[in-house]
């Protein structure tokens, strides 16, 4: 099964929490030593856990990215748009709704980078008068509504904060 039906079949990651600093952590951490790891594992986790788990991991690292723009800016995220591979998995897209407390939109295009290369060439080459023609074009995007209750959030999220910090100190040449 993909990786989406094996996080709903899950049900819960039931406290697995993996941290994936294959190349240390970046924003807003930037800790090129960290090493990724797994938290909470028991005898009865499942592949399913691990995979919601891991599915997990990019939602909360995209949180930590927002949470810091909002105190740097004072600007509170009202939406997310989103595309590209990790897009089409709708468990993460909803997932990413509830952690962040914010609709989610996706594009009706995954790849959404090559299409505006193509709108920047057409109006180079004057297929269209202008960006408001450009946005005419653009189809209907799916939404993802937050769902969470807010003291799940807040629950799931620091323990997310606690896998990152023991990751960060966990330095085996140390």
């Amino acid at each position: 099964p993909d990786s989406e039906q094996m996080a709903i079949d899950a049900k819960s990651s039931d406290g697995v929490y993996v941290v994936p600093a294959f190349t240390g952590l970046g924003a807003p951490y930037w800790d090129q030593d960290a090493r990724g790891a797994v938290f909470g594992l028991t005898r009865g986790t499942t592949k399913n856990q691990f995979v919601r788990a891991t599915l997990e991991s990019l939602a909360y690292q995209t949180r930590d990215v927002v949470d810091t723009m909002a105190a740097e800016t004072g600007i509170d995220l009202k939406s997310l748009a989103v595309d590209g591979g990790a897009a089409n998995n709708n468990y993460l897209m909803q997932f990413q709704a509830d952690i962040l407390g914010t609709p989610i939109q996706r594009a009706s295009i995954a790849e959404t980078t090559a299409l505006g290369a193509a709108y920047l060439a057409g109006l180079a080459v004057g297929f269209w008068d202008s960006i408001e023609d450009i946005k005419k074009t653009v189809k209907s995007r799916d939404e993802f509504k937050p769902e969470m209750d807010a003291t799940t959030r807040t629950t799931l999220y620091a323990g997310w904060q606690r896998a990152v910090k023991a990751t960060i100190q966990y330095h085996p040449n140390d």
